[in-house]
């Protein structure tokens, strides 16, 4: 992104359908609607096709050069340089990371986001990584209810290039709303996206299909990671994982596999129906329930060689830790779209980032 991040920020603002009432674009019968980018490539050997909405009507553009260039008259829509490498699987275990930025939640929720990322500053005032070789954890559920989700996906796209090439890591960790939609299930999706899937011929899941650029690379990546001594993931671990003697590889790679299964077939498989419902580590709330037990808790995380389980999930109004911090639940209601607040892991201390960009021990 450019000099005019925080411009962009105000016209995408300006733009989506909650600021529609208000806005001169506006008129009794329609909403001027400015979504996009949507990148397919239909076979592996063919060009990528860009396909924006611009006052609610179609354009396309070619991705040449790996550029996606929005057209002209289209807002400040997201451009971006398309990479293959942050495409790779990656691992799901990291050692000697010196620091780490934890949050979860956005749902869309594109200025709040950026606010909050720049008072923190791990990023600049352009919309840049500045975290260094550090790691940023985003423990899911960017998708459903917000109306900026295509934004946020874009935007930490490219943070995935930025951080890597900074020498740092950017772990976009699939939550429960990723797999439904990915799955077809579009209950919680704003209606902001009916143009784009009107116009396309596509229903919104497709647009983030396995033929799209960032369907592929939300494809590549791991729904748990443990970093140092604290495990990672948008739900929780529960006991039940310890019975069924599951390794983190495995539970990722099925997870990768069956991303776009239907609901029905999910259920239909008994470790698939742990994994992706109930008590597996996208939709699990244990930890927030009184019968939950620390010693419980500490069976779970001596099971993985961990200090700290970082969840997202279960909403909060503020970085919360529990057990003696052995948990830290950082959804903090981002989704609300009013502020939020982020998690850092440095030297063995952990910090509150709050919105205002100031910090307090936790």
């Amino acid at each position: 992104m450019d000099n005019i991040f925080r411009l962009s920020i105000l016209v995408l603002t300006l733009l989506s359908p909650i600021a529609a009432a208000n806005s001169p674009l506006s008129t009794a019968n329609s909403t001027a609607e400015f979504d996009g980018p949507y990148v397919i490539t239909p076979t592996p050997s063919s060009q990528s096709t860009a396909y924006w909405v611009c006052n609610n009507k179609l354009k396309t553009t070619s991705v040449i050069a790996q550029q996606v260039k929005r057209p002209q008259s289209c807002g400040q829509l997201p451009q971006a340089t398309i990479s293959a490498e942050i495409k790779q699987i990656m691992p799901d275990t990291y050692s000697g990371i010196k620091k780490v930025v934890a949050l979860s939640d956005v749902h869309g929720q594109f200025d709040v986001l950026i606010t909050l990322l720049t008072n923190q500053k791990i990023i600049d005032d352009d919309g840049n990584w500045a975290f260094g070789d550090g790691h940023m954890v985003m423990t899911g559920d960017i998708f459903d209810r917000g109306h900026q989700v295509n934004e946020v996906l874009w935007f930490m796209y490219k943070l995935d290039q930025q951080a890597r090439d900074a020498g740092g890591m950017v772990h976009l960790l699939m939550g429960n709303h990723e797999q439904m939609v990915l799955g077809g299930d579009l209950r919680y999706v704003h209606q902001r996206y009916d143009v784009a899937a009107k116009l396309l011929d596509r229903s919104y899941d497709k647009l983030y299909g396995a033929d799209t650029e960032i369907g592929q690379w939300l494809r590549s990546k791991n729904t748990i990671i443990k970093i140092n001594d604290v495990l990672y993931m948008h739900g929780g671990i529960s006991s039940e994982w310890i019975s069924r003697n599951l390794t983190l590889a495995r539970a990722n790679k099925l997870y990768r596999q069956h991303v776009d299964a239907s609901k029905q077939s999910r259920k239909a498989d008994e470790e698939l129906n742990f994994l992706f419902f109930g008590n597996g580590p996208t939709w699990y709330r244990g930890y927030f329930s009184e019968e939950f037990t620390e010693t419980e808790l500490d069976t779970i995380l001596n099971h993985f060689d961990v200090k700290r389980i970082v969840v997202g999930h279960t909403s909060q109004d503020r970085v919360l830790g529990l057990f003696n911090n052995k948990v830290l639940a950082v959804d903090t209601s981002i989704k609300k779209g009013q502020s939020g607040e982020l998690l850092l892991l440095e030297n063995k201390q952990l910090t509150r980032g709050l919105y205002n960009g100031s910090r307090e021990d936790l």
